[in-house]
C-alpha cells in the first residue's frame, strides 16, 4: 500500500528531526529503518533502488517481514538521516524508528535469514 499524504511526510520529517539526535552513520555502521506501510516485493524493491542510488550508500537490505531498511556507507562517507528519511517518506512509507548500528548489512541480512 503506498499513501502520498502531504501531512504525514511533514509530520515525519518533524518527528525525525525533534526526536533523533543527528548522528551520521560511517563506514562499518549502518542505519537500521523501521518502517509502516511496506507490503509486497514492489514496495521493496522501490526502496532500495532510491536509497542504493544515494552517493554515500554501499549496501541496502529490505526485510519485509520485520518491516526493517538497513543502509550502509561507502568507506569515507557518512549516511545523511534526513535525507534517507526524505527518500523513504517520498516513496508514500512511514519511518516509525531510525537507529544507527554497528553492524554491516551484510550482518544484519544473515541475522534475519537465521531467523527464518
Amino acid at each position: 500500500m503506498i499513501r502520498f499524504a502531504t501531512s504525514s511526510i511533514a509530520a515525519t520529517a518533524v518527528f525525525i528531526s525533534a526526536s533523533m539526535p543527528f548522528h551520521a552513520a560511517l563506514a562499518g555502521e549502518a542505519l537500521k529503518v523501521t518502517v509502516n506501510g511496506m507490503v509486497c516485493a514492489f514496495c521493496a524493491q522501490g526502496i532500495e533502488k532510491g536509497l542504493s542510488a544515494m552517493p554515500a550508500t554501499k549496501a541496502v537490505f529490505v526485510d519485509l517481514k520485520h518491516k526493517v531498511v538497513a543502509v550502509e556507507a561507502k568507506d569515507g562517507h557518512a549516511l545523511d538521516r534526513k535525507a534517507i528519511a526524505a527518500e523513504i517518506v517520498d516513496a508514500g512509507y512511514d519511518v516509525v524508528r531510525m537507529e544507527t548500528v554497528p553492524q554491516s548489512v551484510a550482518d544484519i541480512q544473515a541475522a534475519t535469514r537465521a531467523q527464518k
